[in-house]
Formats: C-alpha cells, structure tokens, sequence
C-alpha cells in the first residue's frame, strides 16, 4: 500500500519544541550580558530566516536619481479618507472598530512630520487579502486592510480600523501569529523606509511566537506592544491604542527583516 501524501502544510516541529528552542536562546541572551534592540536575521526558530538571513557583508549600492526623489507625497497625494480603513467597503465590516494613533519621532524626541505612514493587516477573522492566505477563515468584503496617512506637524498619526484577529502560519505544528497591524514608513524616497509590527496588550500568544521572540532583549519588544489609552476611545464607536515609533537613536522601534507575514 502506497504511503500517504503527506501536505507541504503538514510542519515537523511541535510548538513545544519551537518554545524549548526560544527559552535556551533566552536564556543564553540574558547570561551574555550584551544589549540587542533589533531583532535576529537568524533566528532558528523562525524557520524560514535560517535560509533567508544575509550569509555575506552588505555593500552600499548608490541609488539612482530617481531612487532618491521617489515616491514624493503631499496633500495632494494621500487622501484624509484613506486613514479610515472601516469606509473602503460598500458596507460595515465585521469586528471590533478601533483608534490606533501616535507619534513618529527621531532619536531625541523630535515629530517626525509629513512622514508616509502606511498599515496592513488581517481582517477580524485573522484572514488577509492576499491570494497566498488561503486558510479557512471569512474573508471580510467590507474590509482591505490597508490605509495610509501623513503625519501632521507634530508628527502624529492616526487610523480608524477594525482589530485584526490572530491566525495560522506555516512555522511549525499548530502555530499561530499573535494580532498585529504592519506599519510603513516613508521618508524622502525609497531608501528611507522602515517596517514594523504593533502587537497589542496582553496577547497570550506573545511567549509561542517566533516572530516575536526574535527580538531578545524583552525591553525592545515592549515597544512593539500598543497601550490602550482612553483618552484615544471614542464615545460608542471605538476603543483607543496608541503607539509611538522612534525611529533612531537607543529607543529605536524593532523593524522587521525581509518578513512577510
């Protein structure tokens, strides 16, 4: 008898393996005495970057001209409504509605200002329009997940969306993404953009996600974790995170690495 095809989805590692794995890694951290604030290129547990990772020394390559001047945004550019990722439907979309605003900062605490910033996201079910999102969860036709705005003259920013929900990726057995909005930044042109993950308080699925653990040093996750502010909610409509980005300096917010997910 023919043995069983065995699914390309169908990962060896059990979660509990991927987490003894974190924990030694942690423990070895904590014991080097050595500060890390960005996450690890090669993080074994994050399976996929034990072959992504950069193997050799990076070498600067000069940019083209318009490298250097594109994309420019202004007003005229990027559209108010575009900030508001509960209106690009034809109806409301499904989930808990939700404020998400803050500040894009330098090194030395200065606004950052008419900075590009752009989110994506999964929908409340934890799915993604995306066609390589193909597990079985709703997909939203109220909802794309994708905003952008600029920050204002006091660097801030500030989006309407719905809370995504977690969902499974391909890691390991049984392996689930904490919820997380991706975020983009822009400066100038193409060589000045930044990417990162906000996560939100209190997500048990923080200490299984390798994503996550990538980042070391527990003082620098911390910035990637939203706080709920009150003071961001708005009477019955929607609750308030606020989250703040530093984009230089010893305060820098974690960025992602050639990730994906």
């Amino acid at each position: 008898m023919a043995e069983p095809v065995v699914s390309s989805d169908a990962a060896a590692n059990s979660q509990a393996e991927i987490s003894a794995d974190m924990q030694e890694i942690q423990r070895s951290y904590a014991a080097s005495g050595v500060l890390e604030t960005q996450p690890r290129i090669d993080y074994p547990p994050y399976r996929s970057s034990i072959l992504r990772h950069p193997t050799k020394d990076l070498h600067h390559a000069d940019p083209e001209t318009i490298e250097l001047w594109a994309p420019a945004f202004g007003q005229r550019d990027v559209h108010a409504l575009e900030a508001d990722l509960t209106i690009q439907g034809g109806g409301e979309p499904i989930g808990e509605r939700m404020t998400v605003r803050g500040r894009v900062l330098d090194g030395d605490g200065r606004p950052v200002r008419n900075q590009l910033v752009e989110i994506w996201q999964a929908n409340a079910a934890g799915r993604y329009i995306h066609k390589r999102d193909q597990h079985p969860a709703p997909i939203d036709p109220n909802f794309t997940g994708v905003g952008r705005c600029l920050t204002d003259a006091d660097g801030n920013y500030s989006f309407t969306t719905i809370k995504p929900g977690p969902y499974p990726w391909k890691n390991h057995h049984n392996a689930w993404r904490p919820a997380h909005i991706h975020f983009s930044l822009f400066g100038t042109d193409f060589t000045q953009r930044m990417i990162t993950q906000m996560y939100f308080p209190g997500d048990p699925l923080f200490d299984l996600d390798p994503i996550y653990q990538a980042i070391v040093d527990p003082k620098a996750r911390e910035r990637l974790v939203a706080n709920y502010d009150h003071d961001a909610s708005e009477h019955e409509w929607s609750l308030g995170y606020t989250c703040d980005i530093v984009l230089t300096g010893s305060h820098r917010t974690p960025t992602e690495e050639d990730t994906d997910v």
